[in-house]
């Protein structure tokens, strides 16, 4: 499920480039052993992608996989879904919920049988109904090889913990320094598999509750670990309607 969509960064995270590259480093070992076999990562196809996206919003993954399946059988392109009564998709989507998100996609279809092809620039994603910064970033990154950063609420946990961020999350400053340094961590050429390494450390390992610190392959490294971590067990996460968590 999805993390919080916010502003892109206005400002810079002070981080040295040691342990920059050192984070990087371990967390794309760690990714290839342990990442997760999800069906919308055997493609880059944009559409397959962005139903994935849409899907995830609010929707735990395991309930997301067998609809997504469903979905791609019954429409498996832009032009399918586009041609669809709306009723029928939305009875399709049932019981994922939000289901602002099956009209949302018919529109975006709709578009795209008009226009010929999904936009490839933030601003042209964003333009578009149900598109925020995160899903435009995953669009971009996963379908269109963009070193574009994302920024959902399991990596906004991540990068605030690894690197010391502290204050309330639902603030601007705060959400400014997330996503700079979310575009700073990203390797040159490598945006796909380290956005997935990202989300997948902290649905696995740096979880909002109880996290797997013992099993951590940087937890040396860990500002929330070795700091500061007995001031704020309990940690605020903000999440906004139609985001949340996977």
């Amino acid at each position: 499920m999805k993390g919080t969509e916010s502003q892109q960064p206005k400002r810079v995270n002070a981080v040295d480039k040691e342990s920059i590259r050192v984070f990087r480093a371990k967390l794309l070992q760690w990714y290839g052993r342990h990442g997760r076999d999800l069906p919308w990562r055997h493609t880059r196809d944009p559409y397959r992608i962005l139903v994935s996206e849409m899907m995830l919003q609010q929707t735990q993954v395991d309930r997301v996989v067998p609809k997504y399946q469903e979905w791609l059988a019954a429409y498996p392109t832009f032009e399918a879904l586009a041609a669809a009564p709306l009723a029928e998709v939305k009875r399709l989507w049932r019981p994922l919920g939000y289901n602002f998100r099956p009209e949302r996609l018919h529109q975006i279809a709709q578009f795209v049988k008009r226009q010929g092809h999904l936009p490839e620039t933030v601003d042209g994603l964003q333009a578009l109904p149900g598109i925020g910064p995160y899903t435009a970033g995953a669009i971009l990154s996963f379908a269109f090889h963009q070193d574009a950063p994302i920024v959902d609420t399991n990596i906004q946990r991540v990068i605030r913990r690894m690197f010391g961020i502290r204050g309330n999350p639902l603030r601007a400053a705060v959400k400014n320094r997330v996503w700079q340094l979310a575009e700073t961590l990203l390797p040159k050429g490598q945006a796909y598999v380290f956005n997935q390494a990202l989300m997948d450390f902290g649905a696995l390992l740096c979880t909002a509750r109880n996290p797997r610190c013992s099993s951590c392959f940087h937890n040396d490294g860990c500002q929330w670990h070795t700091r500061w971590r007995e001031g704020e067990t309990q940690e605020k996460t903000g999440t906004r309607a139609g985001i949340g968590t996977r």
